[in-house]
């Protein structure tokens, strides 16, 4: 959806301008572009120390695609813990140490690919239950899980702060450009009015670039960053839910239920829907 939107954007703006007598032409300056997208560039690079780089190359990945767990996503994920609980129930919690060791290779895991191709997913409800397995109790496993999740939000944040930075800042190299355009001008006073029209336009052409790239596209690209992560750890919050539960007695079936109730309600599968897939599984 994220290239959709951009599509949307600078098809109206573009559109809009055509409809009021512009000249698509004249947006076209290079040397603007190049003085306000290199400047963006620089002050990202600058702000960027360690594995930085890396990660703020995730955050702008993530923000062109929708990464948003679906309602069968979180029904699949429901079913692969009342699974797996069940064979914990039924043949201990160590029977647990093949799926936590090598998930790819779980004939459980396998039933669902949201989770087993995701290494994020993989990995936090692997984790736990190897902790699981290792006697942890549940008390222990829940401030890990907590301390896992805020450190993986703190991590994504510092990138998407970064970008939020280089929004922030592009307006005001936009204002560069188009000084620098503007003493371009200065140099051209005495030549024809239609020659000193078109320095002036596209000194103004730095300006509108510059908000339009930070309010109509960097900004969007972290709002939908921050929304994704949310509900990415919404997702992660229905295992450790699950995961908790069973450790501290409940059943298979309620154990789920405490993951059930932790997702969004117009993203929750509902009471019925999750019992029949249950009930499918008690069958199989």
């Amino acid at each position: 959806m994220g290239k959709v939107g951009i599509v949307i954007v600078f098809g109206c703006v573009l559109g809009g301008f055509i409809m009021a007598g512009g000249a698509v032409p004249i947006l076209i300056q290079p040397s603007e572009l190049v003085v306000i997208v290199g400047a963006a560039i620089g002050t990202l690079v600058i702000s960027s120390p360690g594995l930085m780089k890396k990660r703020v190359k995730h955050v702008i990945s993530m923000a062109l695609k929708d990464t948003i767990p679906k309602k069968k996503d979180y029904l699949d994920l429901l079913k692969l813990l009342y699974e797996l609980f069940t064979v914990a129930r039924r043949q201990g919690v160590l029977a647990l140490e093949p799926h936590a060791a090598e998930p790819a290779k779980s004939d459980i895991f396998k039933k669902y690919p949201m989770v087993v191709k995701d290494e994020m997913y993989r990995t936090f409800l692997a984790e736990a239950l190897q902790a699981m397995a290792n006697g942890v109790s549940a008390d222990d496993l829940e401030q890990l899980l907590d301390a896992e999740l805020d450190t993986w939000m703190a991590c994504n944040h510092l990138a998407g702060g970064l970008l939020r930075t280089v929004s922030d800042a592009l307006p005001g190299i936009g204002i560069v450009a188009a000084v620098l355009g503007v003493i371009v001008t200065m140099g051209h006073m005495n030549a024809p009015p239609a020659v000193i029209g078109h320095h002036v336009a596209a000194a103004l052409v730095g300006t509108f670039l510059g908000i339009l790239l930070s309010y109509g596209l960097v900004a969007p690209l972290i709002t939908s960053t921050e929304i994704q992560e949310v509900h990415q750890r919404r997702y992660m919050e229905c295992m450790k839910g699950a995961v908790i539960a069973s450790m501290r007695g409940a059943a298979p079936a309620t154990a789920v239920e405490f993951g059930r109730k932790v997702i969004f309600h117009d993203e929750r599968p509902s009471f019925t829907d999750t019992d029949k897939a249950l009930q499918s599984l008690k069958g199989g």
